[in-house]
C-alpha cells in the first residue's frame, strides 16, 4: 500500500514538475528561494473543515502547491499593513489590515517541485522559486538595513463553522502571526504604546504550522518596515 502511494506521488509530481519547467531555463536564474510544506492526508479536527478527507495524492498535491504559492508570494512581495494597536482601558479594539502587494499566479513556471515524500499521515513537498531580476531586487529591499526581523506566533479560529476552506484557516493564523510580529517590533522600539502604525511586512521564510489545543498554530519569521507611527497624543 505504501509503495503504491509512493508510486502515485512520483508519477503525479513528475508530471507537475514537467509542467512548471516548461519555457524556463533554470540556469538563467542563479538566485533561488526554497521552502517546504506539509499537507495532512487525514482529518485532524474533531469536526472536519471540509468533506474531502482523507485526501488522495492529487488533491493533497494541489493544496500543497497553493500553500507554496502563498508563502513564496509573502516572501517576495509581502503586504502593506495598517495596525491599530488597541488598548482595553480606552476601549480601543486591536485591528490589523493587510493588503497583498503581489501574488504568484497558478502555473508559474518559475515554481518547481523538487522533492516529495510521505511522513506518517503527511505529504511533504519541497519547492524552489527561481527569481526574476525584478524579484531579486524586491528581495534585496526586504533585506536592507531599514527592515527589521521579528518572530510571531499566530492562532487559527477556535470555531470553524464559518470557515469552510482549509487555506482560509492557514491565512487567518498567518495574519495573526504577522500581528504579533508587528506588535513585538513596536514594543521593542517605542517607550510609550502608540495608537497605530503602518508600513510593510513580508515572510522571511516558510512558516511552520502545528496543532495545539485543537486549532492550528503557526510560527513565522517576518521582515517588518514601519513607515509611520502615530502616538496617542495626536488624537
Amino acid at each position: 500500500m505504501v509503495y503504491r502511494k509512493f508510486l502515485c506521488i512520483l508519477i503525479f509530481f513528475s508530471i507537475l514538475s514537467h509542467l512548471y519547467a516548461q519555457g524556463r531555463d533554470a540556469g538563467s536564474h542563479p538566485y533561488v528561494i526554497r521552502g517546504e510544506v506539509h499537507v495532512e492526508l487525514e482529518p485532524i479536527y474533531a469536526g472536519q473543515i471540509d468533506r474531502e478527507y482523507p485526501l488522495d495524492i492529487p488533491t493533497a498535491g494541489r493544496r500543497g502547491l497553493q500553500e507554496i504559492a502563498l508563502f513564496f508570494s509573502g516572501m517576495i512581495y509581502g503586504w502593506s499593513f495598517f495596525y491599530e494597536i488597541g488598548e482595553r482601558a480606552r476601549q480601543i479594539e486591536e485591528v490589523l489590515e493587510l493588503e497583498a502587494l503581489g501574488t504568484i499566479p497558478d502555473g508559474d513556471p518559475a515554481l518547481r517541485v523538487t522533492d516529495t515524500s510521505i511522513r506518517g499521515s503527511q505529504l511533504v513537498i519541497w519547492a524552489d522559486y527561481h527569481l526574476s531580476s525584478v524579484q531579486q531586487s524586491r528581495m534585496q529591499i526586504w533585506r536592507s538595513g531599514n527592515v527589521r526581523s521579528a518572530q510571531g506566533i499566530g492562532f487559527g479560529p477556535t470555531y470553524l463553522g464559518e470557515y469552510t476552506s482549509w487555506l482560509a484557516i492557514r491565512k487567518l493564523a498567518l495574519e495573526d502571526a504577522a500581528r504579533a510580529a508587528i506588535r513585538a517590533i513596536l514594543q521593542n522600539s517605542e517607550r510609550n504604546r502608540p495608537k497605530e502604525a503602518s508600513g510593510f511586512i513580508s515572510l522571511a521564510s516558510f512558516p511552520r504550522f502545528f496543532i495545539q489545543g485543537g486549532r492550528w498554530v503557526v510560527s513565522a519569521r517576518f521582515r517588518v518596515q514601519v513607515n509611520e507611527i502615530v502616538p496617542f497624543a495626536v488624537h
